[in-house]
């Protein structure tokens, strides 16, 4: 048990455990303490001192952030001098700031701009002291654009991308007044390792780094007759739109979702959910055959234990980091992917529509998305299968441009031919998801029976443990599957680039036994995505994973195989699971990337 510290903070007295900082025992009291470098996900810093604080008998302002808390230590918050403190670093950070703020893209969700109108800094008393600087903007990717003079330094982005995603694509350069944030030998961020991940867009404080958007891109043709604008949801949105458009997270607004979408003047709103479903009858069929293989022909050539494909920043990770190891990534396209294809075939032709007429938008929670639509690998439908990806928040900005009151709408329902969805798809949107929908549908398919967990409910690859491991026991198998009879099924879950390293590492080292591996880039998973409202932490991703599985729950049909829609494909179009269509169409692989 810890020991109890007792402190007075303005002049109210709190106890806390031994080892809490003066800013999170000040949380405790409700007295709010501003921050830049601070970052709840992040490792402390006390970069910016915006957070200072004055103590009873200290010569200095130390940073509330990284100065536990002592037994009888008297703190106050909001003296002169430490307002004085504030304002002048405020004023200084503003000083060497492009603060071109009613056109930049972070205006009014800029933490920068919030402090610099709490503190009312009209007039920047240091502006002349400061010279000038040639600036530099990065935006030769197609995910991320980086503008050095909206850069203050703080520092999150480095400790994101080291400590979370364990990349290290941007680090500190040079010292002094010339030192900055850089990517390796100052490289655009498209030529190094970066994963496009956006967790560093996501705790940025600033415009320094955000989504390319393709906002005007996507207005331009939905205003245009020619073209027939279709666009899907991914399940991660629906939970996580509301944030930006005045709700609490965890709100689920799927119905008003697809409202605002026909608004907004879309031809055709279908669900990413669809090629969700199909995803789970590929990967778990591919996953079933490298078995086959690899228990009863002894093919020793089968690589196991086979991984998800599902995520963009996972598969350039590995690519960079592990690419002895490609060849262990199911060839399944992720479901944006997968629908982009069958867009431009599928659905044209139950439409009769010609598909280079077709315009396909995909909203995603995730700015890897964006990279993953531009691969030369994703044109497998003879035309580019995705145009143009956007994020949660530009959806949220869409609906704000078009006048919208979001919460006035009625709930609808996505369109036919690629719409329905199960609950297996909705859990997509957390880490753990995937895996739980592939054994829902690979169990039964087995052995003839639901997968035995109360109410389909795989509670041991579900939570928010960095690895989580669970093993399903295969008994009284279906004949076509004995040689399964009495065999554990193996599995691994891990959300977040760090935990991908230590399970791939411990693949590496043989120490990993596992099957089958789900590895999701982002912290929660597609609910934590780097195109997901901003802010994100701990608690806000809990909610999002609550409403996930509320969905879920809610929903008629909760396994892949049986959505009426996915079985129509297969019987009009695709023909069977890991067939030749769904090869061409539906699998891809990936390369080698060098890591510099």
């Amino acid at each position: 048990m810890a020991k109890k510290i007792n402190l007075i903070i303005d002049g109210i007295p709190v106890t806390v455990d031994e080892g809490t900082t003066i800013l999170q025992a000040a949380k405790q009291l409700n007295i709010h303490i501003p921050t830049l470098c601070y970052h709840d996900d992040l490792c402390i810093a006390g970069n910016c001192r915006v957070c200072v604080v004055e103590m009873k008998g200290a010569r200095t302002l130390p940073a509330s952030c990284a100065m536990p808390v002592a037994e009888g230590m008297e703190v106050m918050t909001n003296t002169i001098k430490v307002r004085t403190a504030r304002k002048h670093i405020i004023d200084l950070l503003l000083s060497e700031h492009n603060a071109k703020c009613t056109t930049c893209y972070k205006n009014g969700n800029c933490e920068l701009q919030n402090l610099a109108s709490e503190y009312k800094i009209s007039e920047p008393m240091f502006i002349d002291l400061v010279p000038h600087k040639n600036y530099q903007m990065d935006a030769y990717s197609p995910s991320i654009i980086k503008d050095d003079s909206k850069c203050i330094r703080c520092q999150r982005c480095v400790r994101t991308c080291e400590e979370l995603q364990h990349v290290s694509a941007l680090g500190v350069a040079y010292k002094g007044e010339k030192m900055k944030i850089s990517t390796f030998f100052e490289n655009p961020m498209f030529e190094v390792v970066c994963t496009n991940c956006g967790q560093c867009v996501n705790r940025c404080p600033t415009g320094a780094l955000i989504e390319r958007n393709y906002l005007d891109e996507v207005w331009d043709a939905i205003y245009n007759p020619d073209k027939h604008v279709v666009v899907q949801t991914a399940p991660a949105v629906r939970v996580a739109l509301g944030e930006d458009l005045g709700l609490a997270p965890g709100e689920i607004v799927t119905g008003k979702m697809v409202s605002a979408l026909r608004r907004l003047g879309f031809d055709s709103v279908l669900d990413t959910d669809f090629t969700a479903d199909l995803t789970i009858m590929e990967e778990g069929f591919e996953l079933l055959g490298r078995l086959k293989k690899a228990l009863v022909d002894k093919d020793t050539s089968v690589k196991l234990p086979m991984a998800t494909s599902c995520s963009p920043g996972w598969i350039k990770f590995i690519e960079h980091t592990y690419p002895e190891y490609l060849d262990n990534l199911s060839t399944c396209k992720s479901p944006q992917q997968m629908f982009g294809a069958l867009v431009k075939t599928y659905y044209a032709k139950k439409r009769n529509i010609d598909p280079a007429k077709i315009v396909s938008v995909s909203i995603m929670p995730c700015t890897a998305k964006k990279f993953e639509a531009d691969r030369p690998e994703m044109r497998s439908s003879g035309y580019k299968d995705v145009d143009y990806v956007l994020t949660t928040r530009e959806l949220a900005i869409m609906i704000k441009q078009a006048g919208i009151e979001f919460n006035a709408l009625s709930e609808s329902h996505c369109d036919s031919i690629m719409g329905d969805s199960t609950g297996a798809a909705v859990i997509f949107g957390a880490t753990g998801g995937v895996m739980e929908a592939a054994l829902r549908t690979a169990y039964e398919v087995v052995t003839g029976r639901e997968v035995p967990f109360d109410g389909l409910n795989i509670t041991p690859v579900r939570g928010m443990d960095g690895v989580r491991e669970a093993s399903v026991k295969i008994e009284n198998t279906v004949p076509e599957w004995k040689f399964l009879e009495g065999a554990v099924l193996k599995t691994v879950v891990a959300h977040g680039l760090t935990n991908a390293k230590k399970v791939m590492d411990a693949v590496k080292s043989g120490k990993g036994d596992w099957h089958f591996i789900e590895i999701m880039a982002c912290p929660g998973g597609c609910i934590g995505g780097g195109g997901q409202p901003i802010p994100t932490n701990a608690e806000i991703r809990q909610k999002r994973a609550e409403a996930i599985y509320r969905e879920d729950a809610g929903m008629k049909i909760r396994k892949s195989h049986e959505n009426p829609e996915v079985v129509a494909i297969y019987k009009e179009f695709l023909h069977e699971p890991n067939g030749h269509k769904s090869h061409e169409l539906l699998h891809t692989h990936y390369k080698e990337r060098q890591r510099y």
